[in-house]
């Protein structure tokens, strides 16, 4: 698959690393748990949108646009990789931020992603939980386009067809950097919300035919929606990329929806449970909203032997650490020592 026939630009360090977890596995006791570090992507901290946007800016330059446009929820990693590429590339960029959470103190409204948002210098505006974002979005676009503007329009997190040509590269990369040390992956796992990363990976899988079955864990959703959401941006990928319609099953398809908790940035005692563990044991920090809820999937699913002794699981990270500043109070973290 030549993925050079699409415009893409090149600013995320990639490949990025593959490392094993040994600690963390002798901690669980089950299968050798291996990490794939897409934290380490770059882009203003990094992050998984990085791979996507390396397709979005790409489209977006060769359309003649001036001006970037996307959404996400307030703590959003999409807005602010989408916020520091446009940056890098002299365009615009409008942010509009929706209150999914309620969460409205200091810490969350004002630092983390959303502080570097505005380090950036993204133009940002709040909208009401339950908007309709894209047709927020299109209002926006059609008033620059009035202005004399050309906006681009991405739809949160990066999921389209396009955006998951991120993915679909990711896993031809982590394929080869498997062979290369001659590591069979029995499982891959990840946080999956937008549904462009999961995507992306199935495709990619599938085209390689590489017996590795991708394993979502729900941030925002119900397993079964969140599955057809997944299945229905496959399949517009993979007529984007040309390729047959059949190649991804419905089965293929699979995302685990028992650690949302009360919903989208609400956090739960499994994710503080697993942010502690990987920080404490590997050094390596996740985010409470993303990866922070895959990795408490993975260590519950790991206890329950849904994984195996003698496996190799590789969890993909998908970044935004940055977010761990706008919910300060959720780790019950001892104070100084005197």
């Amino acid at each position: 698959m030549h993925l050079a026939r699409f415009p893409r630009l090149h600013f995320a360090h990639l490949p990025t690393p593959l490392e094993p977890l040994e600690r963390l596995s002798k901690h669980l006791g089950g299968p050798d748990i291996w990490i794939k570090r897409d934290d380490c992507t770059g882009l203003s901290t990094g992050g998984n949108k990085t791979r996507k946007l390396e397709f979005l800016m790409a489209e977006a330059v060769a359309s003649g646009a001036d001006t970037i446009i996307t959404q996400g929820a307030t703590q959003s990693n999409h807005a602010r990789q989408t916020c520091a590429a446009a940056a890098m590339l002299d365009l615009e960029c409008h942010i509009l931020l929706e209150d999914r959470t309620g969460y409205h103190d200091e810490a969350y409204a004002h630092n983390g992603n959303v502080l570097l948002d505005q380090l950036h210098g993204a133009s940002i505006s709040l909208r009401p939980v339950n908007s309709d974002m894209d047709a927020e979005m299109e209002r926006l676009a059609q008033q620059l386009r009035d202005d004399g503007r050309h906006p681009y329009v991405i739809p949160g997190g990066g999921s389209n067809a396009t955006g998951a040509l991120g993915y679909v590269n990711a896993a031809f990369e982590l394929v080869h950097q498997a062979n290369e040390r001659s590591l069979r992956i029995d499982h891959l796992l990840h946080a999956t919300g937008s549904a462009g990363t999961q995507a992306g990976l199935v495709v990619g899988m599938q085209a390689m035919n590489s017996g590795i079955p991708v394993y979502g864990v729900c941030v925002s959703r119900p397993g079964r929606e969140q599955e057809e959401k997944v299945f229905a941006l496959a399949g517009r990928t993979l007529d984007f990329m040309g390729l047959k319609p059949d190649l991804v099953t419905r089965e293929s398809v699979v995302a685990n929806g028992d650690y949302v908790g009360e919903g989208y940035g609400q956090p739960t005692a499994s994710m503080v449970e697993g942010v502690k563990m990987l920080a404490q044991l590997e050094g390596i920090l996740l985010d409470p909203v993303y990866a922070g809820k895959g990795f408490a999937g993975l260590v519950d699913l790991v206890r329950k032997g849904h994984f195996k002794k003698g496996e190799n699981v590789v969890f993909l990270h998908t970044g935004g650490s940055v977010s761990l500043f706008a919910y300060p109070n959720i780790f019950d973290l001892p104070g100084y020592v005197e």
